[in-house]
């Protein structure tokens, strides 16, 4: 499988994350919940902790949580991966047809150098 540039994971991740599986979808949940505490005091970190528990926001399973272990980049990484290689014929890249660049999003009509079609 072909080495994707930091534009086309994002670009991946970002549009068809809907096709990310359960568990990647937990951990990934999980991940954004943790970032929104940062800055928290440790009273209000164990509060919301509780609390997001409690509504499905993050887990306590170890299986989803080594998920991240590598880190988020290396996560999202094997995430696009695992995609591209599983669910092909759903991803696409929505490509300039005049200088072949990515577009903004897989509906776009301008690339992000201004061409439009």
């Amino acid at each position: 499988m072909e080495q994707l540039d930091n534009e086309k994971l994002d670009y991946v991740f970002e549009y068809f994350g809907h096709l990310m599986a359960d568990d990647e979808k937990i951990a990934w949940r999980h991940y954004t919940s943790t970032v929104k505490m940062e800055g928290s005091s440790a009273e209000q970190k164990a509060a919301r902790t509780r609390l997001s528990l409690k509504r499905g926001w993050m887990t306590d399973k170890q299986e989803v949580l080594q998920l991240l272990d590598d880190g988020v980049d290396a996560f999202k990484e094997k995430v696009v991966q695992r995609i591209l290689s599983e669910k092909e014929g759903e991803v696409y890249f929505n490509t300039c047809p005049e200088c072949g660049q990515l577009a903004r999003t897989p509906k776009a009509k301008q690339c992000r150098r201004g061409h439009r079609w």
